[in-house]
């Protein structure tokens, strides 16, 4: 999941968990790197203290020997005094003459087996370095040991001999005391990190919380209805500044709707004006010619007057029914159709009614015979035909008709169904298809879609399509049994 696809809520708990994990795993690994480099100063100044404190004893026993001080006699000199000192001092020494070659040793038990002869690096160290001392370390299993080789002098400050002091560098108390910490360090962090959790939560959520209620509230804002503004106290300089735009941007909203709201309703009567003149204007021709007609050939000697009056009325009466039908569906439209309380077979009321077309190409389907509810007779066969109505006017010519009408029980509610296999509705199309005197065809006044939806959504119900060019459409029709 990319974190930019993450809450705000969701970021900032997550960072503040990986703070505190980060911060614990960056003290954990300073400490063991200070551990390591304490560790290191505190063999090597160790080993330094140990050897300044063995050849201190050493040159005590030379100062008091009988033997004279050579080389040679090195042996001699400290025959029982190197077990005294090593045992004191709790380390092995050897003792090497001035070529390398292995004198005397207190042979720890403890310690790796001597080396016979020294390496020529250790000597030219000793010999050609203003410190005349060598160190080094090596490790031998698991085992690490520190050895320190310098010139031993005799009261004249004459090289006598070269002493090499091997020493086991032991951690096993300083890596109790790291364990510890690291355990104590871990409890810690545990705990920081549930005081973590608990903060990052109530942090986030009271960080996030003016964002959300903004959020909704944005949301929920329509242009039709009146929108409430949001009113947070007690916040951040930035949220205060996005809410009080988002309250400015509402009374913009409010009053660009009103202009709107009025603006429609003009162009809406302008138009439906428009509409019923240009209508009631088509058979009001014919009419007015008919008239004329009748005035310039009315002879009252004629023959065949009777014939020809019969003639001009039928023809002024059909106009007449046209202006009639007209009016009618205008004032269908304009009304809301009277809710009644009628029980009724659904499946019985639609099947009858494709009975009124006639036509093979329609299907009618139900999983049941019976499915009552309560809608009005009258105005579920107007639905239903004027679907099928545009269902059959929207099948191209050259095309075989195919009307499927389907009526299924669905839950509390009844669906009807009603597909045809036409040229579909264009994207551009399919936001208008409901609006009123809104029509693709040549003829008609674009009223029975916007009639149909009124009707259905009298009854608590809803109209949906779905359509695919050159392919059909399915309208559905969705309304609770009671």
């Amino acid at each position: 999941m990319k974190l930019k696809k993450l809450s705000l809520r969701t970021r900032i708990f997550i960072a503040m968990i990986l703070l505190v994990v980060l911060s614990s795993v960056l003290i954990a690994a300073v400490a063991i790197y200070q551990y390591n480099e304490e560790t290191q100063d505190y063999h090597k100044q160790r080993l330094d203290r140990k050897e300044t404190a063995i050849i201190r004893s050493l040159d005590f026993v030379i100062r008091e020997t009988s033997f004279p001080v050579t080389t040679e006699n090195v042996p001699l000199i400290f025959k029982m005094k190197i077990y005294e000192v090593a045992e004191v001092h709790n380390i092995q020494i050897n003792l090497y003459d001035l070529e390398g070659s292995l004198l005397i040793s207190s042979k720890s038990g403890l310690q790796p087996s001597t080396e016979k002869c020294l390496e020529p690096k250790v000597l030219n160290t000793l010999s050609n370095t203003a410190e005349h001392r060598y160190e080094d370390r090596r490790e031998e299993g698991t085992e690490t040991f520190r050895s320190s080789y310098r010139f031993i002098t005799d009261s004249k400050y004459k090289d006598l001999a070269i002493i090499n002091l091997p020493y086991l560098e032991n951690d096993d108390f300083l890596a109790k005391e790291l364990n510890e910490f690291l355990e104590r360090l871990s409890y810690t962090s545990l705990v920081v990190l549930l005081m973590a959790v608990a903060l990052a939560f109530f942090l986030s959520r009271y960080i996030t919380k003016p964002i959300k209620a903004i959020s909704e509230k944005m949301n929920a804002t329509r242009l039709e209805k009146r929108n409430e503004k949001i009113n947070i106290q007690d916040t951040s300089e930035e949220i205060s500044t996005l809410v009080d735009s988002y309250n400015r941007m509402i009374d913009e909203l409010e009053e660009s709707a009103v202009q709107l709201a009025t603006s429609e309703r003009e162009q809406a009567w302008r138009e439906m004006a428009k509409q019923v003149a240009h209508e009631i204007k088509n058979p009001l021709t014919p009419m007015r010619l008919t008239v004329q007609s009748f005035q310039r050939k009315f002879d009252p000697q004629d023959e065949n007057i009777h014939q020809k009056l019969d003639e001009y009325s039928k023809t002024l009466i059909q106009q007449i029914d046209t202006m009639s039908s007209i009016a009618g569906a205008f004032s269908n439209f304009a009304k809301m159709p009277a809710q009644k309380t009628e029980t009724l077979n659904v499946v019985e009321v639609v099947d009858l009614t494709l009975d009124i077309f006639n036509e093979n190409y329609i299907t009618f389907q139900s999983d049941r015979k019976e499915i009552i509810a309560s809608f009005d007779r009258t105005q579920l066969i107007r639905v239903v035909t004027n679907l099928i109505k545009n269902g059959i006017q929207a099948i191209p010519e050259g095309r075989l008709p195919q009307i499927i009408v389907n009526v299924i029980e669905e839950n509390e509610g009844v669906k009807i169904t009603v597909s045809d296999n036409g040229i579909g509705i264009s994207e551009e199309n399919k936001v208008k298809i409901f609006e009123p005197k809104f029509t693709t065809k040549s003829s008609g006044m674009g009223l029975g879609l916007a009639m149909v939806r009124n009707i259905v959504e009298t009854y608590r119900g809803t109209i949906t399509f779905v359509s695919k060019k050159d392919e059909g459409t399915t309208f559905t029709v969705a309304f609770p049994k009671k």
